[in-house]
Protein backbone atom coordinates (compact mmCIF):
# COMPACT_ATOMS: atom_id res chain seq x y z
CA UNK A 1 0.00 0.00 0.00
CA UNK A 2 1.31 3.45 -0.94
CA UNK A 3 2.07 5.61 2.10
CA UNK A 4 2.60 9.31 2.63
CA UNK A 5 6.34 8.57 2.92
CA UNK A 6 6.30 7.03 -0.58
CA UNK A 7 4.61 10.14 -1.94
CA UNK A 8 7.15 12.38 -0.22
CA UNK A 9 10.10 10.44 -1.68
CA UNK A 10 8.58 10.50 -5.16
CA UNK A 11 7.96 14.25 -4.98
CA UNK A 12 11.31 14.99 -3.33
CA UNK A 13 9.79 16.64 -0.24
CA UNK A 14 9.33 15.89 3.43
CA UNK A 15 6.27 13.87 4.56
CA UNK A 16 5.11 16.93 6.50
CA UNK A 17 4.96 18.88 3.22
CA UNK A 18 2.66 16.25 1.72
CA UNK A 19 0.48 16.57 4.80
CA UNK A 20 0.35 20.37 4.39
CA UNK A 21 -0.70 19.98 0.76
CA UNK A 22 -3.50 17.63 1.80
CA UNK A 23 -4.78 19.62 4.76
CA UNK A 24 -3.92 23.20 3.86
CA UNK A 25 -2.58 23.83 7.36
CA UNK A 26 0.40 25.75 5.99
CA UNK A 27 1.21 27.56 2.74
CA UNK A 28 3.16 25.54 0.21
CA UNK A 29 4.66 26.96 -3.00
CA UNK A 30 2.72 26.42 -6.22
CA UNK A 31 5.47 24.28 -7.82
CA UNK A 32 5.74 22.04 -4.76
CA UNK A 33 1.97 21.69 -4.51
CA UNK A 34 1.70 20.65 -8.16
CA UNK A 35 4.59 18.17 -7.77
CA UNK A 36 3.03 16.58 -4.69
CA UNK A 37 -0.40 16.26 -6.29
CA UNK A 38 1.12 14.72 -9.42
CA UNK A 39 2.93 12.17 -7.21
CA UNK A 40 -0.32 11.40 -5.38
CA UNK A 41 -2.05 10.77 -8.70
CA UNK A 42 0.77 8.74 -10.26
CA UNK A 43 1.24 6.51 -7.20
CA UNK A 44 -2.48 6.15 -6.53
CA UNK A 45 -2.13 7.30 -2.92
CA UNK A 46 -5.39 7.38 -0.96
CA UNK A 47 -5.11 9.37 2.29
CA UNK A 48 -6.60 7.98 5.46
CA UNK A 49 -9.80 9.72 6.51
CA UNK A 50 -8.01 11.68 9.25
CA UNK A 51 -5.47 13.06 6.74
CA UNK A 52 -8.19 15.25 5.26
CA UNK A 53 -10.34 15.63 8.34
CA UNK A 54 -9.21 19.20 9.13
CA UNK A 55 -10.51 20.38 5.76
CA UNK A 56 -13.82 18.54 6.12
CA UNK A 57 -14.50 19.57 9.71
CA UNK A 58 -13.73 23.21 9.24
CA UNK A 59 -16.70 24.52 7.24
CA UNK A 60 -18.54 22.16 4.87
CA UNK A 61 -18.77 25.25 2.64
CA UNK A 62 -17.81 25.60 -1.03
CA UNK A 63 -17.09 29.03 -2.53
CA UNK A 64 -18.70 29.75 -5.92
CA UNK A 65 -16.97 32.66 -7.67
CA UNK A 66 -19.57 34.47 -9.80
CA UNK A 67 -18.85 36.61 -12.88
CA UNK A 68 -21.12 39.55 -11.99
CA UNK A 69 -19.53 41.98 -14.40
CA UNK A 70 -20.09 43.74 -17.71
CA UNK A 71 -21.03 41.50 -20.63
CA UNK A 72 -22.35 38.64 -18.49
CA UNK A 73 -25.98 37.52 -18.84
CA UNK A 74 -27.31 37.34 -15.28
CA UNK A 75 -30.16 34.82 -15.84
CA UNK A 76 -27.70 32.19 -17.06
CA UNK A 77 -25.39 32.90 -14.10
CA UNK A 78 -28.29 32.40 -11.71
CA UNK A 79 -29.07 29.05 -13.32
CA UNK A 80 -25.48 28.00 -12.67
CA UNK A 81 -25.90 29.09 -9.05
CA UNK A 82 -29.05 27.00 -8.69
CA UNK A 83 -27.43 23.91 -10.20
CA UNK A 84 -24.32 24.21 -8.01
CA UNK A 85 -26.30 24.81 -4.80
CA UNK A 86 -28.60 21.86 -5.55
CA UNK A 87 -25.69 19.54 -6.27
CA UNK A 88 -23.79 20.74 -3.19
CA UNK A 89 -26.74 20.07 -0.89
CA UNK A 90 -26.79 16.46 -2.11
CA UNK A 91 -23.29 16.22 -0.58
CA UNK A 92 -24.38 18.04 2.63
CA UNK A 93 -22.35 21.07 1.59
CA UNK A 94 -23.30 24.75 1.64
CA UNK A 95 -22.30 27.35 -0.94
CA UNK A 96 -20.81 30.79 -0.34
CA UNK A 97 -21.27 33.19 -3.27
CA UNK A 98 -18.25 35.36 -4.08
CA UNK A 99 -18.02 37.94 -6.89
CA UNK A 100 -15.17 37.77 -9.39
CA UNK A 101 -14.20 41.41 -8.84
CA UNK A 102 -12.35 40.33 -5.68
CA UNK A 103 -9.83 38.55 -7.92
CA UNK A 104 -6.92 36.48 -6.64
CA UNK A 105 -6.73 38.52 -3.43
CA UNK A 106 -10.27 37.51 -2.55
CA UNK A 107 -9.48 33.83 -3.08
CA UNK A 108 -6.40 34.06 -0.87
CA UNK A 109 -8.35 35.83 1.87
CA UNK A 110 -11.04 33.12 1.92
CA UNK A 111 -8.49 30.30 1.95
CA UNK A 112 -6.32 31.97 4.56
CA UNK A 113 -9.28 32.56 6.84
CA UNK A 114 -10.34 28.92 6.66
CA UNK A 115 -13.88 29.90 5.64
CA UNK A 116 -14.30 27.42 2.78
CA UNK A 117 -13.22 23.90 1.90
CA UNK A 118 -12.86 24.48 -1.85
CA UNK A 119 -13.51 26.78 -4.79
CA UNK A 120 -15.70 26.65 -7.90
CA UNK A 121 -14.66 29.38 -10.34
CA UNK A 122 -16.74 30.58 -13.30
CA UNK A 123 -16.08 32.75 -16.39
CA UNK A 124 -12.49 31.61 -16.84
CA UNK A 125 -10.17 33.58 -19.12
CA UNK A 126 -7.49 31.99 -21.30
CA UNK A 127 -4.79 33.67 -19.20
CA UNK A 128 -6.78 34.02 -16.00
CA UNK A 129 -4.92 35.94 -13.30
CA UNK A 130 -6.62 33.85 -10.60
CA UNK A 131 -5.01 30.59 -11.76
CA UNK A 132 -1.63 31.05 -9.99
CA UNK A 133 -3.50 31.75 -6.74
CA UNK A 134 -5.65 28.65 -7.15
CA UNK A 135 -2.54 26.53 -7.69
CA UNK A 136 -0.88 27.71 -4.50
CA UNK A 137 -3.88 27.81 -2.16
CA UNK A 138 -4.34 25.10 0.43
CA UNK A 139 -7.82 24.32 -0.91
CA UNK A 140 -8.94 22.21 -3.89
CA UNK A 141 -10.66 23.98 -6.76
CA UNK A 142 -12.60 23.27 -9.96
CA UNK A 143 -12.95 25.74 -12.82
CA UNK A 144 -16.12 25.98 -14.93
CA UNK A 145 -14.18 26.81 -18.05
CA UNK A 146 -10.51 26.26 -18.77
CA UNK A 147 -7.46 28.45 -19.30
CA UNK A 148 -4.71 27.72 -21.81
CA UNK A 149 -2.41 26.10 -19.23
CA UNK A 150 -4.04 23.20 -17.38
CA UNK A 151 -1.17 21.99 -15.19
CA UNK A 152 -2.25 21.51 -11.58
CA UNK A 153 -5.91 22.35 -12.33
CA UNK A 154 -9.24 20.58 -12.62
CA UNK A 155 -11.62 22.06 -15.21
CA UNK A 156 -15.01 21.20 -16.68
CA UNK A 157 -16.62 22.90 -19.65
CA UNK A 158 -18.75 22.51 -22.73
CA UNK A 159 -16.51 21.85 -25.73
CA UNK A 160 -17.17 25.31 -27.15
CA UNK A 161 -14.73 24.92 -30.03
CA UNK A 162 -16.62 21.82 -31.15
CA UNK A 163 -19.90 23.70 -30.60
CA UNK A 164 -18.88 26.47 -33.01
CA UNK A 165 -17.84 23.88 -35.59
CA UNK A 166 -21.05 21.88 -35.07
CA UNK A 167 -23.18 24.90 -35.98
CA UNK A 168 -21.27 25.46 -39.23
CA UNK A 169 -21.32 21.79 -40.21
CA UNK A 170 -25.07 21.58 -39.61
CA UNK A 171 -25.75 24.62 -41.78
CA UNK A 172 -23.24 23.65 -44.48
CA UNK A 173 -24.86 20.21 -44.70
CA UNK A 174 -28.13 22.01 -45.47
CA UNK A 175 -26.45 23.85 -48.33
CA UNK A 176 -25.67 27.22 -46.73
CA UNK A 177 -22.54 28.81 -48.16
CA UNK A 178 -22.62 32.24 -46.52
CA UNK A 179 -22.92 32.24 -42.72
CA UNK A 180 -22.67 35.10 -40.24
CA UNK A 181 -21.71 34.93 -36.58
CA UNK A 182 -23.19 37.31 -33.99
CA UNK A 183 -21.18 36.95 -30.82
CA UNK A 184 -20.92 38.06 -27.23
CA UNK A 185 -20.35 41.69 -26.16
CA UNK A 186 -16.94 43.07 -27.14
CA UNK A 187 -15.74 43.23 -23.52
CA UNK A 188 -16.04 39.43 -23.30
CA UNK A 189 -13.52 39.04 -26.14
CA UNK A 190 -11.30 41.81 -24.74
CA UNK A 191 -11.07 39.86 -21.47
CA UNK A 192 -10.02 36.83 -23.55
CA UNK A 193 -12.82 34.77 -22.01
CA UNK A 194 -12.36 31.12 -22.88
CA UNK A 195 -15.86 30.11 -23.99
CA UNK A 196 -16.21 33.04 -26.40
CA UNK A 197 -12.76 32.75 -27.94
CA UNK A 198 -13.01 28.99 -28.37
CA UNK A 199 -16.45 29.15 -30.02
CA UNK A 200 -15.19 31.78 -32.45
CA UNK A 201 -12.13 29.67 -33.24
CA UNK A 202 -14.27 26.59 -33.88
CA UNK A 203 -16.67 28.56 -36.09
CA UNK A 204 -13.86 30.09 -38.15
CA UNK A 205 -11.96 26.84 -38.62
CA UNK A 206 -15.10 24.97 -39.71
CA UNK A 207 -16.07 27.75 -42.14
CA UNK A 208 -12.65 27.49 -43.80
CA UNK A 209 -12.82 23.69 -43.87
CA UNK A 210 -16.27 23.73 -45.49
CA UNK A 211 -15.48 26.54 -47.94
CA UNK A 212 -18.10 28.80 -46.40
CA UNK A 213 -18.02 32.59 -46.63
CA UNK A 214 -18.27 34.02 -43.11
CA UNK A 215 -18.06 37.18 -41.02
CA UNK A 216 -18.07 37.31 -37.21
CA UNK A 217 -18.96 40.38 -35.14
CA UNK A 218 -19.55 41.03 -31.41
CA UNK A 219 -22.84 42.57 -30.30
CA UNK A 220 -23.54 44.62 -27.19
CA UNK A 221 -26.62 43.90 -25.10
CA UNK A 222 -28.57 46.83 -26.59
CA UNK A 223 -31.11 46.92 -29.40
CA UNK A 224 -29.24 49.58 -31.38
CA UNK A 225 -26.07 47.46 -31.33
CA UNK A 226 -27.92 44.33 -32.44
CA UNK A 227 -29.60 46.23 -35.29
CA UNK A 228 -26.25 47.66 -36.39
CA UNK A 229 -24.52 44.27 -36.31
CA UNK A 230 -27.33 42.54 -38.22
CA UNK A 231 -27.27 45.30 -40.85
CA UNK A 232 -23.48 45.05 -41.15
CA UNK A 233 -23.59 41.28 -41.57
CA UNK A 234 -26.23 41.54 -44.29
CA UNK A 235 -24.14 44.19 -46.06
CA UNK A 236 -20.81 42.35 -45.79
CA UNK A 237 -22.41 38.99 -46.65
CA UNK A 238 -25.06 39.89 -49.25
CA UNK A 239 -25.83 36.20 -49.77
CA UNK A 240 -25.96 35.38 -46.05
CA UNK A 241 -28.56 32.65 -45.61
CA UNK A 242 -27.68 31.56 -42.07
CA UNK A 243 -26.61 33.12 -38.78
CA UNK A 244 -24.98 31.58 -35.70
CA UNK A 245 -25.72 33.49 -32.47
CA UNK A 246 -23.78 33.19 -29.19
CA UNK A 247 -25.41 35.96 -27.18
CA UNK A 248 -28.50 34.66 -25.40
CA UNK A 249 -29.31 38.09 -23.92
CA UNK A 250 -30.23 39.50 -27.35
CA UNK A 251 -31.36 36.37 -29.20
CA UNK A 252 -34.98 37.54 -29.50
CA UNK A 253 -33.81 40.94 -30.71
CA UNK A 254 -31.68 39.27 -33.40
CA UNK A 255 -34.74 37.55 -34.83
CA UNK A 256 -36.73 40.81 -34.70
CA UNK A 257 -33.97 42.75 -36.45
CA UNK A 258 -33.69 40.17 -39.22
CA UNK A 259 -37.42 40.40 -39.82
CA UNK A 260 -37.28 44.20 -39.73
CA UNK A 261 -34.64 43.96 -42.47
CA UNK A 262 -37.08 42.00 -44.64
CA UNK A 263 -35.62 38.57 -43.87
CA UNK A 264 -37.89 35.69 -42.92
CA UNK A 265 -36.64 33.31 -40.24
CA UNK A 266 -35.87 30.54 -41.12
CA UNK A 267 -36.98 30.76 -44.77
CA UNK A 268 -34.47 33.47 -45.77
CA UNK A 269 -32.00 33.28 -42.86
CA UNK A 270 -31.67 30.15 -40.75
CA UNK A 271 -30.66 30.98 -37.16
CA UNK A 272 -28.72 28.55 -34.95
CA UNK A 273 -28.11 29.62 -31.35
CA UNK A 274 -25.76 28.46 -28.60
CA UNK A 275 -27.97 28.94 -25.57
CA UNK A 276 -30.09 27.21 -22.89
CA UNK A 277 -32.72 24.86 -24.28
CA UNK A 278 -35.79 26.67 -22.99
CA UNK A 279 -34.83 29.94 -24.72
CA UNK A 280 -34.34 28.20 -28.06
CA UNK A 281 -37.59 26.30 -27.52
CA UNK A 282 -39.50 29.52 -26.87
CA UNK A 283 -38.18 31.10 -30.08
CA UNK A 284 -38.40 27.82 -32.03
CA UNK A 285 -34.75 27.99 -33.05
CA UNK A 286 -32.29 25.21 -33.72
CA UNK A 287 -29.62 25.34 -31.03
CA UNK A 288 -26.56 23.83 -29.43
CA UNK A 289 -27.52 23.28 -25.82
CA UNK A 290 -25.72 25.23 -23.09
CA UNK A 291 -25.81 22.43 -20.47
CA UNK A 292 -25.90 24.63 -17.36
CA UNK A 293 -27.29 22.02 -14.96
CA UNK A 294 -24.95 19.27 -16.15
CA UNK A 295 -21.91 21.53 -15.85
CA UNK A 296 -22.88 22.63 -12.35
CA UNK A 297 -23.41 19.05 -11.16
CA UNK A 298 -20.18 17.82 -12.72
CA UNK A 299 -18.17 20.67 -11.19
CA UNK A 300 -19.46 19.87 -7.70
CA UNK A 301 -18.84 16.14 -8.15
CA UNK A 302 -15.26 16.81 -9.27
CA UNK A 303 -14.63 19.09 -6.31
CA UNK A 304 -16.04 16.56 -3.86
CA UNK A 305 -13.77 13.91 -5.39
CA UNK A 306 -10.77 16.13 -4.69
CA UNK A 307 -11.94 16.78 -1.15
CA UNK A 308 -12.08 13.01 -0.67
CA UNK A 309 -8.47 12.60 -1.77
CA UNK A 310 -9.04 11.57 -5.40
CA UNK A 311 -7.43 13.36 -8.35
CA UNK A 312 -9.83 13.83 -11.30
CA UNK A 313 -8.62 14.47 -14.85
CA UNK A 314 -7.34 17.96 -15.58
CA UNK A 315 -10.04 18.63 -18.20
CA UNK A 316 -13.55 17.28 -18.66
CA UNK A 317 -15.30 18.49 -21.83
CA UNK A 318 -19.00 17.87 -22.46
CA UNK A 319 -19.72 17.24 -26.17
CA UNK A 320 -22.09 19.70 -27.89
CA UNK A 321 -25.61 18.52 -28.63
CA UNK A 322 -27.57 20.15 -31.45
CA UNK A 323 -31.38 20.16 -31.37
CA UNK A 324 -33.29 20.97 -34.58
CA UNK A 325 -36.50 22.87 -33.85
CA UNK A 326 -37.32 25.10 -36.81
CA UNK A 327 -38.25 23.69 -40.18
CA UNK A 328 -34.94 24.67 -41.67
CA UNK A 329 -34.51 24.25 -45.36
CA UNK A 330 -31.46 24.42 -47.50
CA UNK A 331 -30.07 27.76 -48.57
CA UNK A 332 -32.44 29.68 -50.87
CA UNK A 333 -31.55 29.41 -54.52
CA UNK A 334 -30.50 32.69 -56.12
CA UNK A 335 -31.89 32.98 -59.64
CA UNK A 336 -30.37 35.30 -62.18
CA UNK A 337 -32.83 36.97 -64.60
CA UNK A 338 -32.02 36.30 -68.22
Amino acid sequence: MVTIVDVAKHAGVAPSTVSYVLTGKRAVSADTRVRVRESIQLLGYRPHGNALAPMHRRTNVLALVLPLREGVHLPVVMRFVTSVVTAARAHDMNVLLVTADQGAAGLRALAGGGRVDGFLVMDVELDDERVPALRELGRPSVLLGHPTALKGLTCVDLDFEAAGARCVDHLADLGHRSIGFLGAPSIVYERNTGFAQRTLAGFGAAAMRRGVASTALPAEQRHDSVLSVVSTLLRELPRMSALVVQNEAVLGQVVDCLRASGKRVPEDVAVVAICPDELAERLRLTSVQLPVEALGRRAVDLLMAKLNGRQPPALTLLPPKLACRSAQRGAPVLRVAE
